[in-house]
């Protein structure tokens, strides 16, 4: 079997360039990796404005589009998904809505990914609460969400799901079934993010038990020059491409003697 393409999912409020780092870790394994764009922080998109929103729905279905061009472009190359926290949200969405040709990934990665519902942070939850709650009225007073808040600037109805999403702990996309793909969900310790009791939440709503591995990056694991930090860890990304490799090789070995996984591994 080839090396994957790795589609590199970002975070809420940051550009593709960001993870060149990420993307030249996993090249210098031979694999192939992209970071896809995110909206509103590109220098050659706009901007969130009145004029110019979008979804969750959409950030899906840009998604979906990767990964299908991904297929076509290399049919017999499987292709993994990481998703680095919104980026995981997104990919969670994706999996579990299933796409136009009615494939997902191979497998997917999920960094920092958790939900955002207030009751599962500390301090009862409130800074996420109030973040959350307040969405909707300065998307309203502004058409977008405006600096300094939380995701700024964000698009008005990307926000205002995610704030609904923070609030009362329901995910703005159907949640019918589990993904069912091999899924390594990485926490970074520490992490005020994307705290434990988040990323329970988000393997217990969307993965199957069966087909997910966890893995922490510790402070120790991470390395001299590595980070657990909720963004920068990206900087310094060995540990974490190491362990999605041995994942990406466990799951193959399980697919090549005929597990569960199986099916997901042909080709198109």
């Amino acid at each position: 079997m080839q090396n994957p393409i790795v589609l590199i999912n970002p975070a809420m409020a940051i550009g593709s360039r960001y993870y060149e780092p990420l993307v030249a870790s996993f090249e210098r394994h031979g694999w192939e990796a992209r970071a896809l764009r995110r909206r509103g922080f590109e220098d050659d998109l706009p901007t969130a404005s009145r004029r110019a929103d979008w979804s969750y729905a959409d950030e899906i279905a840009d998604l979906d589009e990767a990964i299908r061009s991904a297929r076509a472009e290399s049919p017999d190359r499987p292709v993994v998904v990481l998703g680095h926290s919104l980026g995981g949200q997104i990919a969670a969405g994706q999996c579990i809505g299933g796409s136009a040709d009615g494939r997902g990934p191979d497998a997917l990665v999920g960094i920092g990914a958790s939900t955002p519902w207030f009751r599962r942070y500390p301090r009862a939850g409130l800074p996420v609460l109030a973040a959350g709650a307040m969405a909707w009225p300065l998307t309203f007073a502004f058409g977008y969400l405006p600096k300094p808040a939380f995701g700024a600037p964000g698009a008005r109805t990307l926000m205002r799901e995610w704030g609904a999403w923070a609030v009362t702990g329901r995910p703005p996309f159907p949640v019918d079934r589990r993904i069912d793909v091999p899924t390594l969900v990485i926490k970074l310790q520490a992490d005020p993010y994307a705290v434990s009791a988040a990323t329970d939440d988000y393997v217990e709503r969307f993965c199957d038990p069966d087909l997910t591995t966890r893995w922490t990056l510790t402070r120790e694991a991470a390395g001299p020059d590595g980070t657990t930090d909720h963004v920068r860890w990206v900087r310094s990304p060995d540990a974490v491409v190491d362990r999605v490799l041995e994942f990406w090789a466990q799951a193959s070995a399980n697919a090549s003697s005929g597990g569960q996984v199986q099916a997901r591994f042909r080709s198109p």
